[in-house]
């Protein structure tokens, strides 16, 4: 939609002004060329992969789960986020859950040993390694008004569509951890979106 900043496009917001990344998501901002992307259909593996695989993670969710949720920040109706899976009791949000795929020998490297450190310290490589991830989840948070959520980190053994439509996700295929709402984060995001702002209402009252 037109004059809105996703959570997809934090990382770009957060980039200096005078970046290729930021002038980029400016134009797309103000742009009226609307582009409906199809995960499903791309003929880049690893999107494809990772549309197919949510489907099946959502499988061992919950029924109170629901993927795709869109929320709309009341503050700063500039910003808008799609949660993965939102959980939903009694008609109201109440978490969510971010999956991030992440290929088999990633994993191992990466994520693996996530599994014996404490939160603490799983925290801080959150941070540092996928700083954009974090960033992208307290995006979510302020929107949703939530005050945590989990980030997910699914292994990905293979780019056969066949093989992953039909793949049955363990236990052991994924790694959680909560990631609480960070204001000095969040902060920086609405400072930093407040031209995206100015600019959605300033033509929309013109209209």
């Amino acid at each position: 939609m037109k004059f809105t900043i996703g959570s997809g496009d934090v990382k770009d917001l957060l980039s200096k002004n005078n970046t290729k990344a930021y002038q980029s998501l400016m134009q797309k901002f103000v742009s009226s060329d609307i582009q409906i992307y199809n995960a499903f259909a791309s003929p880049i593996d690893a999107l494809r992969t990772g549309a197919i695989l949510e489907e099946r993670y959502l499988q061992i969710l919950p029924d109170n789960y629901f993927a795709q949720y869109k929320v709309i920040s009341k503050e700063m109706d500039c910003m808008r986020s799609t949660l993965d899976f939102a959980l939903i009791e009694k008609g109201k949000l109440k978490t969510f859950e971010e999956l991030k795929t992440i290929f088999f020998t990633d994993f191992i490297e990466h994520i693996e040993p996530l599994k014996n450190m404490d939160y603490k310290n799983v925290l801080e490589v959150i941070k540092k390694k996928f700083k954009s991830y974090y960033n992208q989840i307290q995006q979510q948070l302020y929107v949703s008004e939530l005050s945590e959520a989990q980030l997910v980190f699914l292994t990905v053994t293979s780019y056969d569509d066949d093989v992953n439509y039909l793949r049955e996700i363990k236990e052991n295929d994924y790694f959680k951890i909560e990631i609480k709402r960070d204001e000095k984060v969040i902060d920086l995001i609405k400072q930093k979106a407040q031209i995206f702002q100015l600019i959605r209402n300033n033509i929309l009252n013109n209209e």
